[in-house]
């Protein structure tokens, strides 16, 4: 086991001022996709909470979708939720409302408050693995632990 990035011993140290006792793992191989992910940690592809930062083009503001590793997220569903559009979220963008870049965002310890849906699907599975701040760094969690940590709606994205 590698020792953690700084970017995810930030992750580390939000999961404990949080109240969770959640324990970051920095993995020899990239999970920066979620079936890399998926193939690092030894579970299945939909176990993998994949966060996906989109820009409201009317507020330009950001909105975070944690989705199931096997899952596309339906941008029409999801502007059924909200009072904007969808738009690309380019990598400074993401660094920018996250502090994390993309293949590493975690769905917590943001730059600023982000607007979170979740996967209603990852509620099928016990344990979930989310990023944690890095490309390499992943934690395991259970859906309601999700949804504790972020203030996160669950909801339907496909």
């Amino acid at each position: 086991m590698e020792q953690l990035s700084k970017q995810a011993q930030i992750v580390q140290e939000k999961l404990v001022d949080l109240g969770y006792t959640n324990e970051v793992k920095q993995l020899p191989d990239s999970t920066r996709t979620a079936q890399e992910a998926a193939e690092a940690i030894g579970c299945d592809v939909a176990q993998i909470a994949k966060s996906i930062i989109f820009r409201l083009k009317n507020s330009d503001k950001a909105l975070l979708v944690i989705a199931s590793g096997v899952n596309r997220v339906n941008e029409r569903t999801i502007e059924q939720y909200i009072d904007d559009t969808l738009g690309k979220a380019d990598a400074d963008f993401v660094r920018e409302h996250t502090g994390y870049i993309i293949g590493g965002v975690p769905p917590i310890g943001h730059q600023q408050p982000i607007t979170t849906f979740i996967d209603e699907d990852l509620f099928q599975y016990d344990d979930i693995w989310a990023a944690a701040g890095h490309p390499k760094a992943v934690f395991q969690l259970t859906p309601d632990e999700l949804v504790g940590m972020t203030k996160g709606q669950v909801r339907k994205i496909t």
